[in-house]
């Protein structure tokens, strides 16, 4: 079964009014006062919503955690009852303890004992669940990227702060030592004034193209995975292959370039990009019914004074490369690797590998803060500045214009 026209062509009105349908229905929770830091002795209640694949990991993440930060789930939501299962064995494999299970996230936020949640969802539900998760008085880890709805990333932020809450984007570079390294290098000054980062991505494969034989409607929550989607007949293809669909993610901007898009935030110091303009197609795989292209190119001019070009294909898998490039010389993200290459002549940079610095646990650092109540590596603020990037690229290929973001009105346009 593909995808109704109609469905395909759902406007921004309709997502925001049925998100927030939903949100009635579902998600009323009282507003909390913020949350007192909690000491090492109290346990910290963690309830998964969403534990496919990457969720999966973060059930393996927190049970490793369990002793060294006094974590334990205790409470898992999945809409497709094979991975509920799977998540809730493995969690009492680790602690001995049954964790309670919910198809409907609603029902796992309503649990006054649970401090905090992962959600590790389709990306179209990242933030409705993040801001009914902050309605609900909770902490939050949310994957990336964390909003595909500009609406929606504003509205989660105002909550966050409005409500002392601590919320980890799963953006984890900013937790990893090459990237920390990076950003100490560019920090001093070395490169030169730099004016130009270019990030790319290849496979040479049909990427998220999962198989769906094993899905089954009996075992599906239908109704829950659909919350703010138009209603339709169970597809499995619609949950096992959601990254293809445009009702269910923006592309390879969302997929992909959030995480390059915070990076270059990160190691720049740059905060929101001021224009965007897009191009892309599918090239190669034609066959597997994907609404989103295989092949997409962007370029973002910052107001710090650089132009950032981030691509992505999966049609070869030999262009993958992550480059500052400054009037004194150039870094090699990927490769560590700080060279005069391209600088000035008489450049005083010379070639060494940049020493990474020690690796944080993205998790642990979300843990650490829910009880300092501290602001985490990839803070809610950061959050919504690779929110924006993304989907500013993503609604520059839709349309074909070039697309701004105003940062005091928090809005998007075309010009």
């Amino acid at each position: 079964m593909g995808i109704h026209p109609d469905v395909a062509k759902i406007t921004r009105r309709t997502f925001m009014a049925e998100t927030s349908a939903a949100g009635a229905v579902l998600l009323a929770a009282p507003h909390l006062a913020p949350a007192a830091a909690k000491g090492a002795n109290d346990r910290l209640s963690i309830g998964m919503i969403g534990v496919g694949g990457r969720g999966s990991a973060h059930v393996k993440s927190l049970n490793d955690l369990a002793k060294q930060c006094n974590v334990q789930i205790t409470a898992v939501c999945d809409v497709w009852q094979v991975n509920l299962d799977k998540a809730a064995a493995a969690v009492k494999k680790s602690s001995g303890k049954e964790p309670r299970k919910f198809t409907r996230f609603g029902d796992l936020l309503a649990l006054k004992d649970v401090d905090g949640v992962v959600i590790a969802t389709p990306d179209f539900a990242h933030a409705p669940i993040l801001v009914a998760a902050l309605e609900a008085g909770k902490d939050a880890y949310v994957e990336k990227p964390m909003s595909i709805d500009l609406d929606l990333a504003n509205k989660a932020l105002e909550l966050a702060h409005a409500n002392d809450r601590v919320v980890q984007a799963g953006t984890q570079h900013r937790s990893e030592g090459p990237y920390i390294a990076a950003t100490k290098v560019v920090a001093s000054g070395v490169l030169g004034r730099i004016s130009r980062v270019t990030a790319e991505v290849a496979f040479n494969e049909p990427r998220w193209a999962r198989g769906y034989s094993d899905c089954r409607q009996s075992d599906v929550d239908w109704d829950a995975y659909l919350f703010n989607r138009p209603k339709m007949p169970f597809d499995p293809k619609l949950l096992r292959r959601w990254h293809l669909y445009k009702l269910f993610t923006n592309g390879l901007s969302g997929l992909w370039m959030s995480h390059y898009a915070d990076a270059v935030h990160q190691i720049l110091g740059a905060k929101y990009p001021a224009s965007a303009v897009a191009h892309g197609g599918t090239y190669v795989w034609r066959e597997d019914g994907r609404e989103h292209t295989d092949t997409f190119h962007a370029l973002l001019d910052y107001p710090e004074g650089f132009l950032m070009s981030w691509g992505m294909g999966l049609g070869n898998s030999a262009g993958t490369r992550f480059t500052v490039h400054g009037t004194q010389g150039t870094l090699d993200v990927d490769k560590q690797l700080l060279s005069p290459q391209g600088g000035a002549k008489g450049t005083k940079v010379q070639e060494r590998k940049v020493q990474p610095e020690k690796d944080v646990s993205h998790m642990g650092n979300w843990l650490e803060c829910m009880r300092t109540r501290q602001r985490p590596n990839a803070d809610i603020q950061y959050g919504h500045q690779h929110a924006a990037a993304t989907i500013l690229a993503a609604i520059a290929l839709e349309t074909g214009l070039r697309q701004k973001y105003d940062p005091e009105k928090r809005q998007i346009s075309a010009g």
